[in-house]
């Protein structure tokens, strides 16, 4: 059978996703048209659990959807294989600095998030508890941002003592939720962090914040900014290989219960 002429083909314009099935299964692609891609590839995202199809500007949905047929197989293999995603709920545990700590729900104290030796506590024969004594609905919100705030104090400490090396100082520091990368500095000195390096042990988030410390004097990757990396910390093989084993791990915890 001829194939549709493809300037005749319907286009993807206005179209955010389509299903394919495979043995039973259902699954939902979400499209991407981009003009830098020359040809249709796929990704399945752990940090969302979802599909992604990128394809050229020029791309149609017949030929979208015959692609993604095609890998319905590989996509289900892939979607089975995800990290199962953690909420922040009493009793779920969550690391923190390299540790795991069991999320404790303590509601006759209000408005607090502290931390306590699990041994020492009644019933308890694991590790350090991570204590929360809000209304149940807000046990989640209330461990993300003390979370949030720990790694802000443990980011802002570790470039205070870069930069000081340096003798360069960041026009701000941010942080956000970040799936794609760890860190950035941009142009104008402003330095932006994934929050969830707090989970980290303390020698990664450290690297982390020597990496983009550098990058306020070299804003590249050449020999010269690996030698003031370098400068900074004695880490930087050990934690890139932490980071790429144990990583995209990170970006499981935290998630809406079902």
């Amino acid at each position: 059978m001829p194939r549709l002429p493809r300037n005749n083909a319907p286009r993807v314009s206005g179209i955010a996703y389509l299903d394919v099935s495979h043995a039973g299964e259902t699954y939902r692609i979400n499209l991407r048209r981009t003009a830098a891609a020359r040809r249709f590839t796929l990704r399945v995202r752990a940090a969302t659990q979802d599909v992604v199809l990128t394809m050229p500007a020029r791309g149609s949905l017949i030929e979208a959807k015959s692609f993604a047929g095609r890998h319905a197989a590989w996509i289900g293999a892939k979607l089975r294989r995800l990290p199962e995603m953690i909420p922040f709920e009493p009793g779920a545990f969550v690391p923190l600095r390299g540790r795991l700590h069991r999320i404790t729900h303590r509601p006759a104290t209000r408005g607090r998030v502290w931390i306590e030796d699990g041994a020492a506590s009644p019933g308890s024969n694991a590790g350090p508890l991570l204590c929360v004594s809000a209304g149940a609905p807000f046990v989640p919100r209330r461990v993300r941002d003390f979370l949030v705030k720990e790694a802000g104090r443990d980011i802002q400490a570790a470039i205070a003592s870069h930069a000081k090396k340096l003798g360069a100082a960041p026009r701000k520091i941010t942080l956000r939720d970040t799936t794609s990368r760890w860190g950035s500095c941009s142009s104008s000195g402003a330095l932006s962090f994934s929050w969830r390096l707090i989970m980290a042990p303390r020698f990664v988030l450290d690297y982390l914040a020597a990496h983009e410390a550098a990058h306020l004097l070299h804003m590249n990757h050449s020999t010269a900014f690996w030698a003031a990396v370098r400068r900074l910390t004695a880490d930087t093989e050990r934690a890139e290989a932490w980071l790429k084993a144990h990583g995209a791990g990170l970006l499981r915890f935290g998630a809406d219960p079902a």
